[in-house]
């Protein structure tokens, strides 16, 4: 497993357990790559993460896709 950044350690921290397991694998893939960061988008019904090449690695956004 791929020691995340502290930046990502902190964005998971106070999050629930459903977050975290949506969002963490998606963050390990970021540290894999080393090349992208993460976009979270939540909305009322749905949670998503992906990496995005237009945000810098190491970096998360949360808001709309």
């Amino acid at each position: 497993m791929n020691q995340l950044p502290a930046v990502y350690e902190e964005y998971l921290q106070g999050k629930d357990e459903n977050f975290i397991a949506t969002v963490r694998p998606v963050l390990q893939q970021s540290v894999a790559e080393k090349t992208h960061g993460v976009r979270v988008v939540v909305t009322p019904h749905a949670l998503q993460a992906h990496t995005d090449p237009a945000i810098h690695f190491g970096e998360i956004i949360e808001g709309p896709d």
